[in-house]
């Protein structure tokens, strides 16, 4: 017997975290009856999500160059693409984490719950390396400022191997409060004109743009925790 969100997240609905949010919104059913957080299950039980049946499926994962105007999104009521519809492959994927529309770079793409737990928990302290190309320079005052942590929304941002160039930045960070970086260098009067993700801990971009290559999740475990939980992305 295993928890319910657990065997969600092996089948490769999505994160634990997220079946946990489907489960307490009431859209999962166990042998036709509405589960709760906590409720276990075996192999011989039907589960339900939102009306499909739940099927186990092969664990894939997929590391991908993502262009801008795609969204990451297993679906979007709008229309607009995501970066599911450019994966060819059987199995369910779904992206680890999130990149603005308007950004472009590193993302993975998974069926394994558990993996993308591991990545986006903030306890595992993964840092998302940037590149960020700023509409003016950034002056030598701000530049201490963020780099000893500016405070957004009570909150302080701490980044990590953070150097600048005139206007383009390089800089990591561990959390993934939504448009934090926008928000951060916003807080100062400077706006984000482009932004790509370089690296996920200790695995680095090297695709082209749009590009995505399948990949075993040894390889990739052992390429993101390549220096544990507190790498250094960048030289000094």
């Amino acid at each position: 017997m295993e928890r319910i969100q657990k065997i969600m997240a092996h089948s490769g609905v999505a994160s634990r975290r997220k079946c946990e949010d489907m489960i307490e919104k009431g859209l999962v059913k166990l042998n036709g009856k509405t589960v709760k957080l906590g409720d276990k299950a075996d192999k011989g039980d039907r589960i339900t999500v939102n009306g499909k049946l739940l099927k186990l499926e092969k664990k894939t994962y997929v590391i991908m160059n993502k262009p801008k105007g795609i969204i990451c999104s297993v679906g979007d009521f709008r229309g607009r693409k995501s970066v599911v519809d450019l994966v060819k492959c059987k199995e369910r994927v779904f992206p680890v984490g999130r990149l603005d529309m308007d950004s472009e770079g590193l993302i993975i793409l998974t069926n394994d719950g558990d993996f993308a737990n591991d990545v986006i928990h903030p306890r595992n302290n993964v840092k998302k390396a940037y590149s960020v190309l700023l509409d003016k320079v950034l002056d030598k005052e701000d530049f201490l400022r963020i780099k000893s942590g500016v405070e957004i929304d009570g909150k302080k941002v701490t980044v990590f191997d953070f150097r600048s160039d005139r206007n383009a930045v390089e800089l990591s960070i561990h959390e993934g409060r939504k448009h934090i970086i926008k928000r951060l260098f916003g807080v100062l009067g400077y706006k984000v004109n482009e932004l790509k993700r370089i690296a996920i801990g200790g695995l680095k971009l090297n695709l082209d743009i749009g590009e995505y290559r399948f990949v075993s999740g040894e390889w990739l475990r052992k390429n993101i925790f390549l220096r544990g939980k507190n790498q250094k992305l960048f030289k000094e």
